[in-house]
């Protein structure tokens, strides 16, 4: 399997490089040069390895069987989640995957403890000889999931990069808590959007790119614009049809409506690239808090930035520039890089572009977007724990909010998944609000008031997290990053 770029502007790829890279020297992101098919009919007796192994070998052709097999032993089955991967429950109307039962508590999990496997055989088989700088923009889960995963990984470097005041209190807890003495975590004065586009450009700048080759550094990313950390995704769409399967919800060819809570577009984009795979995945719903800009784009076929930025209770999906979307807008423009290209200049220079009729299509046959005021989430949490005692976190309340909304326009009577991207306990806060308490005012204590509340745990990550001792306390302004990068790694 070999890697192009959605801009047309970088030679045909081995995976190996296209993990090492992060994303296209040139701009554009990586993306696979066609999708294999796999629906195995007796998908419901197969274990989340078993998936794993299958579809990371489709795609990794330059990794052997056995490395892949040991990377998944390492990722899943070494006491890194507390349970099954990644279970499916059922509440009403729909089934609920959780995929945050990993050492963060958040869906990023999932990908981030197979990456860095993945990414030091990649750097190893391209042959750098040099140590890897990886820079990550988080807006909340992302950047503790990558310092767990990353944490004095021999060879890399990593630096998070988080929006002040844009992330609940208990994750930026979690990463200013990261022990790894290869890490480092900087609060920036701006949003997420400002994080992420600052990271493009460090990546993009050939000084700084000189800077690192003279002090032995590569650059690349832990964010889902690298394929090594995209490509881990697409396996929990097929682990949870076959727990549909396994539970009798459903019959191996049965489709399934999915709805993903959304912001970078990297989630659903796994699952887009499942149904292209052959999963029987009928609409994916694309649920979006305040921040809908791509509500917009799959409603009216424009995506425009040019919009107010809310910080609201899901901090996760505050986010204006989706990065993934442009490989899901390379496939609806019938994977013509240079059109690509043009439209995400025109994002770049005006903060606009505009799909035609064909794209635009092609965008809802696939999509359905929609979105969740703030009163709708805490409403959301509030009845759900009410009428099925069962508790949301603010992210996968957007989710099913939205899913509500989806169900009364369009009657569609296919079984559906909900995917839940992180614990109730990430955001304490929030929740005790929608269920009608106060929050104490020591915001470090919310996550142990949440549990006495609704007699529940902690989750393991979590608990304990405010006495830990704080050991990053880096902040900057957006323009200071390229010279504060050049400073950590002393280059």
């Amino acid at each position: 399997m070999l890697y192009i770029s959605t801009r047309g502007n970088y030679h045909e790829s081995q995976a190996a490089e296209a993990i090492s890279l992060g994303m296209v020297p040139g701009g554009g992101l990586f993306v696979p040069e066609s999708f294999p098919q796999y629906f195995p009919q007796h998908i419901g007796a197969l274990s989340y390895r078993e998936l794993a192994e299958a579809i990371l070998e489709k795609y990794l052709s330059d990794y052997t069987s056995a490395e892949l097999a040991q990377m998944v032993e390492a990722a899943y089955y070494s006491g890194n989640f507390d349970r099954q991967q990644a279970p499916v429950v059922s509440i009403e109307k729909a089934d609920i995957m959780e995929l945050w039962h990993g050492p963060t508590a958040a869906f990023k999990d999932m990908a981030l403890q197979l990456m860095p496997h993945l990414l030091v055989a990649a750097v190893k088989k391209t042959g750098g000889g040099r140590d890897t700088a990886i820079l990550v923009a988080t807006s909340g889960d992302t950047g503790k999931a990558a310092l767990e995963g990353f944490s004095d990984v021999p060879g890399a470097k990593i630096i998070v990069f988080y929006p002040v005041g844009g992330v609940s209190r208990v994750q930026e807890l979690q990463m200013l808590t990261t022990e790894g003495k290869n890490t480092a975590v900087v609060g920036v004065f701006g949003n997420f959007d400002d994080c992420q586009t600052a990271v493009k450009r460090i990546f993009a700048d050939e000084q700084m790119k000189k800077r690192l080759d003279n002090g032995g550094y590569r650059f690349s990313s832990a964010n889902s614009i690298n394929w090594g950390r995209l490509l881990p995704q697409i396996v929990y769409y097929y682990h949870g049809y076959a727990q549909m399967a396994a539970q009798g919800k459903i019959k191996a060819g049965d489709k399934i409506t999915v709805v993903v809570p959304t912001g970078n577009f990297g989630n659903i984009l796994a699952g887009y690239y499942a149904k292209k795979m052959g999963l029987p995945i009928g609409k994916l719903v694309c649920a979006s808090n305040q921040n809908n800009v791509l509500t917009d784009a799959i409603e009216k076929g424009f995506y425009d930035r040019r919009r107010p930025f809310y910080r609201t209770t899901s901090p996760s999906m505050d986010i204006l520039v989706s990065s993934n979307f442009e490989r899901f807008v390379y496939e609806l423009l019938e994977r013509d890089g240079k059109k690509c290209a043009e439209l995400y200049q025109k994002l770049d220079n005006d903060g606009l572009f505009a799909l035609d009729e064909n794209a635009q299509k092609a965008c809802k046959e696939v999509l359905w977007g929609g979105w969740a005021a703030e009163n709708e989430v805490a409403a959301t949490i509030g009845e759900t724990y009410q009428t099925q005692g069962y508790l949301l976190d603010p992210h996968t309340a957007v989710a099913a909010c939205v899913y509500n909304k989806y169900l009364a326009a369009t009657g569609d009577d296919n079984p559906c998944l909900i995917v839940s991207t992180a614990s109730p306990y990430k955001f304490p806060a929030a929740v005790l609000q929608a269920l009608g308490q106060t929050p104490v005012a020591d915001a470090a204590l919310h996550a142990e008031q949440l549990a006495a509340f609704v007699g529940g745990k902690v989750h393991r990550a979590l608990d304990g997290v405010a006495k830990k001792p704080i050991l990053h306390g880096r902040q900057s302004e957006v323009q200071n990053l390229p010279a504060l990068v050049a400073e950590i790694l002393a280059v």
